[in-house]
Formats: C-alpha cells, structure tokens, sequence
C-alpha cells in the first residue's frame, strides 16, 4: 500500500476548522444576536439558541373553512390542491415545521410554530383562483436594474443597512401605486397592446428578482383589469402581463393525457386538455385569434394561480370550440400536477377563517425530556465504552463528539435564522441518533491503526498507514448514511423530513470532524511518548494489543514477548529449549527495522538466521 508522502500540517488543520467551522460562524451569530435580535417586534430576528418547532414551542392553529360562491362541491382533488398553494405561501422563506392538513371535506388545518401575525393569516386564507392572462414581455430572473429610492426620493437607499425589507416592499407598493395612475392615462387597443407598459411597470419589471423566495410565495396583487409583473412558478423566469381575458371559473375541466396526434392516432408526447363553458369559449376564441399572428412572446398567453405563472404556452392556431390541448416537454407527473392545477383553478373556491387557537407544546416538552434523557445515557454509555476499549485514547473520541456537537449547535442556529429552520422533535432524534454514527468513525480508525502496531510498524507509520486504510471505509459508510438522508428529506414530509435533514447534517460533520480534528490530533499525539512509546493506559500498550515480538538480531526480539523468546537460562530443559527454538524460527520478523515489509526471500534468510543463533545458544548450554 502507498503511503501519503505529503507534508502533514495538523496543527494548522486544527486552527482552520476551528476558526472558519466554530468561532466564525458563531461570531455571526452573535453579531447578530446583537444587532437584529429576536424580540416580540422582530419574531425572525437572530437568537443565540435554535428556533423551536411546533411540537416544542406550541404555536397558532388556524381552521380554513372552503367555501364556493356557486354552490358547487368541493372535491377532495381541490382540497389537496389547497393545501399545496398553503404550504407554498407558508414555506417560501425556509423550512419552517408548520403542519398542514385537511380536516373533514371542507376544512383545512394550518399549525405554525410561535405567534402569527394578522399579515400571515390573510396571506394564508386568501383565495386563488385561475386567470389566463396575454404575455406582453418575458425577462431573465434577476434583476436588471439596481433599485432605487422611492419615486418622489424620500428614504434611503434600498442597498443600505437597516430596514432593507421593509424599505424594498415600500418602493414596489409605490411603484405600483404609480403604475395603476399611469394606466388611467394609456387607452389600450387590445390586453396585448405594449402602451400598457409604462415606465412605472418597466421599472417594477426590471427591479424583480425572482431568485428570492419571498417573490415566488404567491397570493400577491392580481388586479384583473391592470397588466401584472410577475414570476414563472419555479423562479426561472419574469413576465409582464396584460388584463385578464378568461377566468377560471370558464374552465369545466382539465385532464392529462397522450396528445393526440394526426389523423386521430395517439402520439407518445404528453400533454394537459382543457375545456371550457360556452362563455370561455367566447373568450378564449377571440384571446388566440388575436395572439396567434403575434410574434413571441406576445403569442403566448401565461396561466395565473395565486398571482404566480403555473405554465405559458403560445397559441399556434386559434381555438374556436372550447377545447384546448397545452403541450410541450411536459412528463406524465407535470402534466397530472398541471391539471390538478387548473382544475382547481376552475373552481370559485375561497378560504374563511373558520378558528384561531393557540397550541401549547406541554405533550413535546415532555417528550423532548425524555428524549434528552436517552441521548444522555447514549452518549455516555459511547463515552465509557470508548475509556474501557481505547483508555486514554478514548478521550480523543470524547473531545471529537464535542467538536460535532458544537459545530452542529452553531449551524442549527445559524439556519434557524437565516432560513427559518426549526428544531423539532424528530430533529433531536436525528441527532441523538447520530452519536452513534458519529463514534463509528473514530473506531474505524483507532481499529486500523491497531492493526498496523499488531504488524510490528512504529506509532507514527500506523497512524500514517491507517489512516489511508481507514478513510476509504468512513467515506463508503457516511455516503450511505447520506444517501438515505436523502432520499428520506424526499420522499416523506413533516417530522420524517426534519429527522432526515439533521441526519444528513451530522453526517457531514462527521466526515468534517474526523479529517480535520481526529486524524490531525492523532498525528499529534504519535510523536507524544506517552502514546508513542505504549504506556499500558495509552491504549496502544504491545500487552493489550498482543503484539508479535520484532527481531533485532542476534537472537534479540523487541516487544512484550522478548524476555519469552530471548536466549534460554542454562536450566531450561531439553525439550523446552526444542521449543524456544522453534518459535525462535515461527517469530522470525516480516518487517524490516525501517517499517517495511519483507520480501519472501528476506523473510526466509531471517529465519534461517534466527534458526542457526538459537542452535548456537543451544551448544553453548
């Protein structure tokens, strides 16, 4: 096996993870502890502990009542696709632990974590519906111009420090305000006519940024007779929409599908067909005979749930019966979620807030002790385990689980500020769960640098040599460990996600703390004479590890079994000096004294020499 002839650096090594990995993130989080600290004005501000999920901390419960103005049923297909236009507004700053359900036919459960503001709720309970709007002008995500003051110039700058959010919302609400005065003054000829946009709308237009989550969270204004600025769903990209032209409510069915293709054959593309009342049908005849001789993208009308574009086609033919086919790069899954889309979109579907309660978290304050209570015992019975297998060598796993610990503290708290992360209850599982994990690391390695003394090489060559050994089997057991992470963040929702987010987490720590803390120390501690020279509590004693005696020569072997196979006292019977002998020969050295291994030949030329000084020895007594 190679050895890794590299200059080590531990020392160093230690000092980087120590400064960019604990002291700088933690100076951020106290710098912003200090100056945008969590308070009952600020509920999103910098706090020094992680926030708390809704098992833990308790929150606001708020039942949905759905409504329809017609008089219509709600179908079950709607209420699902309630709840994701929910959960989308409720989670477009981060992963916040709210809980969302159904309750009953007609009811929809919201759980969010702390206190909730009448803003959020309104937000929440607010309709969406479907609107189909003409595409005026299409733009890249991000912003093209550098925002600026308010129109009339009173504020500061919207780069500055401060209240940065706020001064941004006010800017694009004035914006706004100016774009609907400027519209009294533009007479359209038609909604694809580009006199509607003003300077004041290019301006919106250029300032958007549809990378921020906050722009992709819906249930903005979508007046219907004034053009919208707007993101694509997915963020990709930002248009500027004309007056609406065919409401939802126009739309009596939606259905994924095969498109068909010509002469009536059935193609292999999929696709969404939409139909429409004979009053849609009315409009949206005239909406395509209009836009399918426009150039692009005004020949495109864009699909609006939640002030949010779901999917812009254009329009190759005009459609004159009411049925229309959307297709394009679509899969059998988008297609379906298009279509749940719309029909739910043709639905007059509304949102009363039907209670608002408080929810105490005493049931995950009690579980929360309890599961603190077992990850103690863990920890310690990891911890006694390693002081009983390893000795002192043990505490280098105990200072290593403090170093994870600490990082893990630091980013939790870092994320629970910028993302809005909260801790819940199977979060902490994840974590406790994650000792375990975390200690399999540092037994790997200590195993395979023990192997390497059992074959005879000095302290500072088996940790060398270990280390390439053990390494390969960390990385294959943590990219499992992460794998599974991953797929569970994916493929479940709610307290199974949160326990799969912390389990990933820790897992890349481990790997962290194990390259740049454990092995860095380790290499330290091979040139410690305590360590190096195996004190019997080191861990790395020759006795505990019943290491083979090395050959030096002359009959001479170095280790715990030396004064066992060195010459024999004049008394030593025949029969037991047979025997000396012959584990003279069998003891022979496969390493050489400079800590490589012998070749065959040098193995046997030992060994014959081993056996004609013993033999010597022998005549000699």
């Amino acid at each position: 096996m190679a050895t890794d002839t590299r200059r080590s650096r531990p020392v160093r090594t230690i000092v980087l993870l120590t400064i960019l990995t604990i002291l700088l993130p933690f100076g951020a989080l106290l710098a912003g502890w200090q100056l945008d600290g969590k308070s009952s004005d600020n509920p999103d501000g910098a706090s020094l502990a992680p926030g708390l999920a809704l098992d833990l901390q308790g929150g606001t419960q708020i039942i949905l009542q759905a409504v329809t103005s017609d008089g219509s049923e709600v179908t079950p297909e709607a209420m699902e696709e309630a709840i994701g236009v929910i959960r989308q507004r409720v989670d477009a700053n981060g992963v916040t632990e709210a809980e969302i359900a159904s309750q009953g036919s007609n009811q929809i459960v919201v759980e969010i974590p702390g206190e909730v503001d009448d803003e959020t709720i309104a937000l929440i309970s607010k309709a969406a519906q479907m609107k189909f709007r003409p595409v005026l002008t299409v733009g890249n995500p991000i912003p093209t111009a550098q925002p600026s003051a308010s129109p009339e110039g009173s504020g500061d700058d919207a780069g500055a420090k401060g209240d940065e959010n706020a001064e941004g919302d006010q800017s694009r609400a004035e914006l706004e305000k100016k774009a609907a005065e400027e519209a009294k003054d533009v007479d359209p000829t038609d909604p694809s006519d580009l006199a509607q946009v003003t300077p004041a709308v290019q301006q919106l237009f250029d300032q958007l940024d549809c990378t921020d989550p906050k722009n992709l969270q819906g249930g903005g204004g979508d007046h219907p007779d004034r053009v919208l600025v707007t993101c694509d769903q997915t963020g990709a990209a930002k248009y500027i929409l004309g007056p609406v032209e065919v409401d939802g409510t126009d739309l009596t069915s939606a259905a994924s599908g095969l498109v068909p293709g010509a002469n009536g054959t059935v193609s292999n593309e999929w696709g969404v067909t939409l139909d429409f009342n004979s009053e849609g049908t009315t409009k949206f005849r005239e909406t395509t005979e209009r836009l399918t001789p426009l150039e692009p993208p005004r020949n495109q009308f864009a699909i609006v749930l939640d002030g949010l574009i779901v999917s812009a086609p254009s329009s190759n033919v005009p459609i004159t019966n009411g049925q229309a086919v959307i297709s394009g790069s679509f899969t059998r899954d988008s297609a379906a979620t298009l279509a749940n889309q719309l029909s739910f979109g043709s639905l007059p579907l509304t949102f009363d807030v039907n209670g608002q309660n408080q929810i105490s978290a005493t049931l995950g304050a009690e579980q929360l002790q309890r599961g603190l209570f077992a990850g103690l015992i863990g920890l310690a019975l990891v911890v006694v385990y390693s002081l009983f297998q390893y000795r002192t060598l043990g505490l280098l796993t105990v200072m290593s689980l403090i170093v994870a610990g600490a990082m893990t503290y630091v980013v939790i708290a870092l994320l629970s500020w910028g993302m809005g992360y909260r801790l819940s209850l199977p979060g902490i599982a994840g974590l406790i769960v994650a000792i375990g994990f975390t200690a399999d690391s540092f037994i790997v390695y200590f195993e395979r640098i023990r192997d390497e003394l059992r074959d005879g090489r000095s302290l500072r060559l088996a940790v060398q040599r270990g280390w390439l050994r053990a390494r390969r089997t960390i990385y294959a057991a943590k990219a499992v460990n992460l794998l599974s992470a991953v797929i569970l963040y994916f493929m479940t929702v709610g307290g199974v996600r949160g326990f799969a987010f912390t389990l990933g987490l820790t897992t890349i720590i481990d790997v962290m703390v194990v390259i740049w803390f454990t092995h860095p120390v380790m290499e330290l501690l091979a040139k410690v004479p305590f360590f190096r020279d195996g004190h019997k509590w080191s861990g790395l004693s020759p006795d505990r590890l019943d290491v083979e005696p090395r050959y030096r020569g002359a009959g001479r072997f170095a280790g715990s079994k030396a004064a066992a196979v060195d010459t024999p006292s004049a008394g030593t019977p025949d029969r037991e000096r047979e025997l000396v002998s012959a584990q003279s020969v069998a003891s022979a050295p496969r390493v050489a004294d400079d800590g490589r291994r012998m070749t065959i030949a040098e193995r046997r030329a030992a060994e014959r020499k081993a056996a004609a000084e013993a033999a010597q020895n022998e005549e000699k007594h």
